[in-house]
């Protein structure tokens, strides 16, 4: 049997009434064709009452266990508040009186996000940049993959919604509702690609090697001019199928070697400049929280984005030259590729600022 719907306010209000006038609660049953244990439930329910809220004693805080805890929020940096008064043996305080205590003397944060680097990581960096400290960088090629997925990353659909407008439901599916595999690459002010990989292919050596001879060797490489080929450098970062001997030996014979095949640090993504054309284009297809139904649909946005993508406009965007005073004070550096490496260079004195070379957010 169904359930009956609950008394509405206005039967509720005539329940009362009638009470006030006497009536029995089987009479008020009867009249409002009500069943008589609901009119009776409500009756003894309104009679009860709310029950009062019993005031609990507040555990006091004494100023050596206060001392305590300050001690110890330093010593557990991002630990909870239970944690860090029970490492104090501190007992009994509720969760808002611990969050108000600690509030005078810490704040909430989150762990900022940096690559693994150990001091073997560091110094390869260091290397690096003094290697192609002198290096013209407007013919490098930076290249990378990125994935993009149907539904996006999670936590950018944030914006301003109306008064009184409920926010939009965004779909939820395992992996994202699934994803494409994107190759591209940059040199100067030329965007080169986007390429699509093959869904179901997973880039193994083998793989990647014809994926770059089906897509960027013969529809991008090959129309260069032989001066433009002989003064390239190619970069690509230290995955497995980047490299592993097989794609070395087959870079190396179409041409790319030694010097023309840039050495790349571990642990470095942040060095790579390719990383903010894919932050544009994710911030284009992935704007007011759009969300993707088909990888098609998807790739034709990518596409769509990295082709409205303007070499002239967004060329500092990307690559982030600029010019700094040299510490010396009398030079200013030579053009250097900021957000990434962090060189400085002048005639005076060359210095390789090692501390700045960590993750950087665009």
């Amino acid at each position: 049997m169904g359930q009956k719907k609950d008394l509405t306010g206005s039967e509720k209000s005539k329940i009362v009434r009638y009470l006030a006038e006497g009536c029995s609660s089987l009479k008020i049953a009867k009249l409002l064709k009500r069943d008589h244990r609901t009119i009776k439930r409500f009756i003894q329910n309104s009679q009860q009452g709310r029950k009062k809220r019993v005031e609990k004693p507040r555990r006091k805080i004494t100023a050596h266990e206060l001392r305590k805890v300050k001690r110890a929020a330093a010593k557990m940096p991002l630990a909870t508040s239970l944690a860090i008064f029970q490492s104090c043996n501190i007992t009994g305080v509720p969760k808002s009186t611990r969050c108000a205590i600690l509030r005078d003397m810490a704040k909430v944060r989150k762990a900022e996000r940096r690559p693994p680097l150990n001091k073997t990581h560091k110094l390869k960096r260091q290397d690096w940049a003094k290697k192609y400290l002198k290096t013209d960088f407007s013919k490098v090629l930076w290249t990378d993959e990125m994935r993009v997925s149907l539904d996006g990353p999670d936590g950018w659909a944030r914006g301003w919604i109306g008064k009184g407008q409920r926010a939009p439901v965004p779909l939820r599916r395992q992996q994202g509702g699934g994803g494409v595999l994107v190759w591209a690459g940059i040199i100067k002010d030329e965007l080169v690609g986007p390429f699509r990989v093959e869904d179901g292919v997973k880039l193994n050596s083998q793989s990647y090697c014809q994926f770059l001879e089906d897509t960027f060797f013969k529809q991008w490489y090959r129309k260069k001019s032989a001066s433009f080929k002989k003064n390239m450098i190619f970069m690509q970062d230290n995955a497995p199928s980047h490299a592993s001997k097989y794609s070395t030996a087959w870079l190396a014979r179409k041409g790319i070697k030694e010097e023309k095949l840039m050495t790349w640090p571990p642990c470095s993504p942040d060095l790579n400049p390719i990383e903010n054309l894919w932050s544009i284009i994710k911030c284009e297809i992935y704007k007011e929280g759009k969300q993707y139904t088909s990888l098609n649909s998807v790739w034709e946005a990518v596409v769509a984005a990295a082709r409205n993508v303007d070499g002239d406009q967004n060329t500092d965007r990307i690559h982030g030259w600029q010019a700094f005073e040299c510490p010396c004070k009398e030079r200013w550096l030579y053009w250097s590729l900021i957000c990434f490496c962090f060189v400085f260079e002048c005639q005076k004195c060359i210095i390789v600022n090692v501390e700045m070379l960590y993750w950087f957010h665009w």
